[in-house]
């Protein structure tokens, strides 16, 4: 006998897509943002791979205080209403990560939560309440990201310590 899972239909309704990579995607929607910045020397680049997913890749070095290579996607605004979680869907190489979002593009800081990858898709599911703010590296004493409106998403690594890295990205969405 096999076993069905229903889902309402409500419930796919509801998803909205925030970022899809396919083959008509334009990759330079996106951003890299290294600590380059800042004086270090890490470097990373963003393509679109044969089986039609962004692929995030780079090295990133301690030398000259660095530590960081990032991709960014900036969209108009987003409003989230009855939203209250995002869905990444993505295929690491066995290091950790970070999904970051902002709520406005004119605010310093974003909101940022943590993500293990193991070499296999996984579809991760990241509540609003607990991407946590930070600019540059610190914690910050605000509230947690309010889920109101989305203007920025964004993948980091920063695991203090110098590696290559390969991160695939299929889709970005909220539920």
């Amino acid at each position: 006998m096999v076993n069905l899972i229903l889902i309402p239909f409500f419930l796919l309704m509801n998803t909205l897509t925030i970022y899809e990579f396919n083959n008509k995607s334009i990759i330079n929607d996106w951003q890299i943002v290294d600590d380059n910045v800042m004086g270090g020397i890490s470097s990373s680049s963003i393509s679109i791979n044969k089986n039609e997913n962004g692929l995030f890749k780079g090295t990133v070095s301690l030398a000259n205080n660095g530590g960081f290579s990032s991709v960014r996607h900036r969209t108009k605004v987003v409003t989230l209403r009855d939203k209250n979680h995002f869905i990444i869907r993505i295929k690491g190489d066995g290091k950790n990560y970070q999904f970051r979002v902002k709520s406005a593009i004119s605010e310093s800081h974003s909101y940022k939560h943590s993500f293990n990858t193991n070499g296999q898709w996984q579809e991760i599911k990241i509540p609003f309440n607990v991407l946590s703010p930070t600019y540059r590296g610190r914690n910050l004493r605000i509230p947690n990201f309010p889920g109101q409106n989305l203007e920025e998403v964004c993948f980091l690594i920063s695991n203090k310590k110098e590696e290559s890295f390969n991160l695939e990205i299929d889709y970005i969405k909220a539920n």
